[in-house]
């Protein structure tokens, strides 16, 4: 392996840290995302769940559950 591509001149301490940091956070706001994600969907179902049938035919016409409950499908 080339050598030269990880030292980069002096500057590879630099870049590889700054590539790693930017990875690692990318990482940790990913799963705190997930995490949220999560809570709201779970929200979302118990309320959702314990609508009678006249308010789940009007939530089905508000295009925000609408969305939401297409997007949550796709995931199941």
């Amino acid at each position: 392996m080339n050598l030269d591509l990880l030292i980069m001149n002096g500057y590879g301490v630099y870049v590889w840290s700054a590539f790693s940091f930017t990875l690692f956070n990318f990482f940790i706001l990913y799963k705190v995302t997930i995490r949220q994600f999560d809570k709201e969907h779970a929200k979302f179902s118990k309320k959702y769940k314990s609508l009678n049938s006249q308010q789940i035919t009007l939530a089905h016409k508000q295009s925000t559950n609408r969305t939401f409950v297409r997007t949550v499908a796709h995931k199941i």
